[in-house]
């Protein structure tokens, strides 16, 4: 018997390489969340140039990887955060706080020269514990 799962994500795209957007290890409830990146459930990229709309889009990406292996945002307990210019810091918190308003996770962040998609601004990977 597998003491991981891979957890289909509704509203988000199939992945496009070799990994699954979420897997939850049994026994233990652990969720590791795959780097996911502002894309909407057809694959394009939401807020092309747009720090904040890429961040809002990420974090509901985020959102719906650990609702649908049962849990919510609150049992994320580190995110590793890349982005493409460290000058967004303080907008992308501005936009994570209203996601993590209490107890945020642990995290990360770090400055990259680009993504997989040209496009994508900011790329968020997670892990969650979960009741």
């Amino acid at each position: 018997m597998s003491l991981r799962k891979s957890i289909p994500v509704p509203g988000l795209p199939k992945p496009s390489g070799v990994w699954t957007n979420a897997v939850l290890t049994q026994p233990g409830k652990m969720l590791f969340i795959s780097g996911l990146v502002s894309r909407d459930a057809d694959g394009n990229i939401v807020g092309k140039g747009d720090i904040e709309a890429q961040t809002r889009q990420t974090c509901e990406n985020l959102k719906l990887a650990v609702e649908a292996a049962g849990g919510t945002l609150a049992d994320l307990v580190r995110v590793d955060v890349y982005i493409t210019d460290m000058n967004h810091f303080s907008t992308i918190h501005k936009v994570r706080a209203e996601y993590f308003p209490k107890d945020p996770p642990a995290s990360t962040m770090v400055e990259v020269s680009r993504f997989v998609s040209l496009d994508a601004m900011i790329e968020i990977n997670a892990i969650a514990v979960l009741p």
